[in-house]
């Protein structure tokens, strides 16, 4: 279908979701929810996709015969609109296959918060990563006030969701809030090799790892476990587990069938 919001692209195993209201830096309203929405549900129904990424267009501005461009991944919540919005960065966190947050500029508030619901954070230098509802009277309510915390360690998250400052470049990657962080000319590239690389992997293993992980940080360690052998014993019973083995005797790739 076609979109006026979002960019869908398929390529590769790898589907792209690219934020498309550069104009508005990329803010989440409700016609993005519910397109986000349906392009989340394409990719989960279609087996031959392995990999989400998520990004954002750029604003381009004319001004005085040059071009200006503000990088944006999104500004968060479209704040002139008061209806609500589509649940998108609980989808985006239950979401069976990895997700990636390719982020390159603006990454405030409920655009933050989209980040930190993927699996992946890769950011450009040039990125700026805020959670400043507290400036509006508000408090991060898509998961800001849970996810940073746990990605970032309790007294950093508080720092930036009760001072409302960003984090900006290499900072990000130094405090953890990023996995990585790269130029902006490099960062395309370096997301683009690291989703091939994911999407090569069995699509089985790549959903029971990415399952148990999220499960298992939520419970004791005695649960975890016990989580993980589930896990493992569904994975044996899989023909991708017999053609692994297959594939190491024989000196060849494996050729998964997701089965």
């Amino acid at each position: 279908m076609a979109y006026e919001t979002i960019i869908f692209e398929k390529h590769n195993h790898v589907a792209r979701i690219i934020l498309n209201r550069p104009q508005k830096l990329n803010a989440i309203n409700s016609k993005l929810g519910m397109e986000m929405k349906e392009a989340l549900q394409d990719i989960a129904g279609d087996q031959q996709i392995q990999v989400l990424i998520i990004t954002g267009n750029p604003r381009i501005r004319e001004k005085e015969g040059l071009q200006e461009i503000k990088h944006c991944f999104s500004a968060g919540w479209d704040l002139s609109e008061t209806s609500p919005v589509e649940p998108i960065v609980e989808m985006i966190a239950a979401f069976e296959k990895p997700v990636i947050a390719m982020v390159n500029g603006f990454a405030l508030g409920g655009g933050c918060e989209m980040a930190l619901a993927c699996d992946f954070i890769i950011s450009s230098d040039i990125s700026e990563f805020g959670l400043p509802e507290i400036n509006r009277g508000l408090l991060p309510g898509w998961g800001g006030t849970q996810r940073l915390p746990r990605r970032i360690g309790v007294s950093r998250a508080k720092w930036m969701i009760l001072s409302g400052e960003s984090i900006k470049g290499k900072a990000a990657e130094e405090i953890g809030l990023a996995d990585l962080v790269v130029s902006k000319e490099e960062l395309d590239k370096t997301v683009s090799e690291f989703a091939s690389k994911l999407a090569a992997k069995p699509p089985l293993g790549l959903k029971e790892i990415k399952s148990v992980i999220d499960q298992g940080i939520e419970v004791d360690i005695k649960a975890g476990l016990k989580l993980e052998q589930e896990a493992l014993s569904r994975l044996i019973q899989t023909e991708d587990f017999q053609e692994g083995i297959a594939a190491f005797l024989e000196k060849r790739e494996p050729q998964w069938k997701g089965r």
